[in-house]
C-alpha cells in the first residue's frame, strides 16, 4: 500500500503530452506543461487519481476516442491546433481523433489525405452537426422564425443527401473549437436570477429544476454537465448507448476538482510571486463571482502588486510584470463604444452604443468569463464584422418577421451560433464567451478559431470596436491574457 502511495504522489518531471484513451497513467495533484510563453499547471483537488478504467478516459464508443482525446492536460483540458497537428504526424493521420464523424471536415470526403482534416489541423475546429429546425430542453419542436440557405460549402457537410438544410434529416454544420473543461466552478456559477441579456427567466435543468449558467457550450444546447455528456457521447464519442449515471457521476466528480492556469512565464518568472495571487491554487480556494471591476477584488486585480519595478528581479522579469499589471489596468478601465452587439446592445439593451471597458463582459474575478449568463455576438462569425474565413460554409439567414435588431432581415454568418438551439433569428452569431484561464495553451481562439494568438484577439477587438488602441496596449493586454 505504502508502494502505490509513493506511485501516485510521484509526478514525472517531463511528463508525455498526449493522453491517449486507456493508457491507464495516473493523474497527478499537479500536472505541468510547457507551452510558447511559459507553464501551464493543471490542478487536480484530492488527487492523484488512477485512470484505468476510468470513464473519462476509457474508450468505450466505437471510434476509440475518449473524453481526454479532446479535452489534453497539456492544453488547459481543451484541444490545440498544434496538438492536432502533432498527433497526425506522429500517427499518420490514424488517431482517433480524427475520426471522420467530426475529426474530418465531412465524412463523406476521402480520410487518408490531411486536406480532409484541415480544419482540425489548421485551425483547431471540430464538426458540430445540429439537428434542424431545433428542440427544447423538454425534447419539444421548435418553429424557426427565420429560414437557413447554404451559400458556401467547401467540405459538402451542408448541401449533400444526408449532411445539410435540405438533407432527408435535416442538419447543419459548423465548426468550433473544442471549449476547456477545467475550472468549472466559475463556469457553472449562476450570478443572476435571470438573463440580463434577454430580460427572461433563466433556463431550468428539467432533471434537477435549477437554473442553469449557459456557459458550459458555444450555442447553449446543454445547459448541465450531464446534458453536455449525453451530447458528446451521441456525437463526438459515437456511443450507441446512453452513458450510465454512475459514469457521469464519476466524470462529474473529476471535472469538478480540475483547475488549470499559467503558473510560469518565461520572461517574468512565477506567476504566483511578487505579491501576485495567479495560478490554479488561487482558483480552487476562490469563489465565483463580483460583477465588472467594483468590490473588493477587481478583476485581475491580483497583478496589482506588478505595477511598480521590482529591483529584485532581472530587468526583463521587472519589465514584463509590469506590463502585465498595465494590462490588467487596461483590461478594465480603457473605455470605448460598444455597438451593434446583440446580447449587450440588445434585446433589453444598455444602449447602442453603451460606453464601457473589457469588464463589461469578462466581469468574474480570478477567471475572466460572464457572470451575468446568456450569449452575445461579438460579430466573430458574422458579415460585416467577420473577418474572411473562405474555409468555413456561409449560409444566408432570412428573418420571417421581426429583423435582426443589427444586421437587418438578411444575414450572412459561417456560423449561426445560439441561434440553431433557440431558432430565434435575434440570436443569430450569439456565441457563449469564452474563458480566459489558460489561454496561452489553446490557440487559435474565438469559437471559430479565427484568431491565430492573442494578438490576433486584440486586433479584432480593436477593429470591430475602433477602440485605438496603442502599440504599448496592445502588448500589455497580450502579456496580460499570456500570463493567465
Amino acid at each position: 500500500m505504502a508502494a502505490l502511495t509513493s506511485a501516485l504522489a510521484a509526478p514525472a518531471s517531463r511528463p508525455e503530452r498526449w493522453w491517449a484513451p486507456g493508457e491507464g497513467r495516473v493523474f497527478p495533484a499537479e500536472l505541468d506543461y510547457e507551452n510558447e510563453t511559459g507553464t501551464l499547471r493543471t490542478m487536480l483537488v484530492g488527487g492523484p487519481m488512477k485512470t484505468k478504467g476510468h470513464p473519462f478516459f476509457a474508450p468505450i464508443g466505437p471510434n476509440g476516442r475518449a473524453c481526454v482525446t479532446c479535452h489534453q492536460p497539456a492544453d488547459s483540458m481543451s484541444l490545440s491546433a498544434q496538438t492536432a497537428q502533432e498527433r497526425w504526424t506522429a500517427t499518420n493521420g490514424r488517431d482517433p481523433l480524427f475520426a471522420a464523424g467530426d475529426g474530418s471536415n465531412c465524412p463523406t470526403l476521402p480520410q487518408a489525405t490531411r486536406a480532409s482534416h484541415s480544419l482540425l489541423l489548421d485551425h483547431g475546429l471540430i464538426r458540430i452537426q445540429r439537428s434542424w429546425p431545433p428542440k427544447d430542453l423538454t425534447g419539444k419542436a421548435i418553429t424557426p422564425d427565420f429560414t437557413i440557405e447554404t451559400v458556401r460549402d467547401p467540405w459538402g457537410c451542408n448541401t449533400g443527401a444526408k449532411y445539410g438544410p435540405a438533407a432527408a434529416s435535416p442538419n447543419v454544420s459548423v465548426y468550433r473549437r473544442p471549449r476547456p473543461i477545467s475550472n468549472l466552478k466559475y463556469l457553472l456559477a449562476v450570478g443572476f436570477a435571470y438573463d440580463p441579456k434577454q430580460g427572461m427567466p433563466l433556463p431550468l435543468d428539467p432533471e434537477s429544476g435549477r437554473p442553469m449558467s449557459g456557459n458550459l457550450m458555444a450555442d447553449g444546447r446543454a445547459g448541465t454537465l450531464n446534458a453536455q455528456m449525453r451530447d458528446a457521447a451521441s456525437t463526438h464519442l459515437e456511443f450507441l448507448k446512453n452513458m450510465s449515471a454512475r459514469d457521469m457521476a464519476r466524470i462529474v466528480y473529476f471535472e469538478s476538482r480540475l483547475f488549470s492556469a499559467q503558473i510560469r512565464d518565461r520572461r517574468g518568472g512565477a506567476l504566483d510571486a511578487g505579491g501576485a495571487e495567479g495560478g490554479p491554487d488561487k482558483l480552487a480556494r476562490s469563489q465565483p463571482g463580483n460583477l465588472g471591476s467594483q468590490g473588493p477584488a477587481p478583476v485581475w486585480s491580483e497583478f496589482a502588486a506588478w505595477e511598480k519595478p521590482d529591483p529584485s528581479l532581472t530587468p526583463e522579469q521587472s519589465a514584463f510584470r509590469q506590463s502585465v499589471a498595465r494590462g490588467a489596468r487596461s483590461f478594465r478601465e480603457k473605455m470605448f463604444l460598444i455597438s451593434d452587439s446583440a446580447g449587450i446592445n440588445s434585446p433589453i439593451g444598455f444602449g447602442n452604443p453603451v460606453r464601457n471597458s473589457c469588464v463589461f463582459c469578462h466581469n468574474m474575478t480570478q477567471m475572466g468569463n460572464d457572470v451575468a449568463p446568456g450569449q452575445v455576438d461579438l460579430g466573430t462569425t458574422t458579415q460585416p464584422f467577420a473577418d474572411p474565413a473562405p474555409h468555413l460554409p456561409l449560409f444566408r439567414i432570412t428573418c420571417r418577421r421581426d429583423p435582426h435588431p443589427h444586421y437587418g432581415r438578411v444575414i450572412y454568418t459561417s456560423d449561426p451560433g445560439y441561434a440553431l438551439t433557440t431558432g430565434r433569428c435575434a440570436d443569430v452569431g450569439k456565441i457563449t464567451l469564452q474563458s480566459m484561464r489558460g489561454l496561452a495553451a489553446r490557440a487559435p481562439y474565438f469559437s471559430n478559431g479565427s484568431a491565430k494568438d492573442l494578438r490576433a484577439v486584440v486586433d479584432y477587438y480593436d477593429r470591430r470596436y475602433r477602440i485605438g488602441y496603442t502599440e504599448q496596449e496592445k502588448q500589455d493586454l497580450v502579456n496580460l491574457m499570456s500570463a493567465l
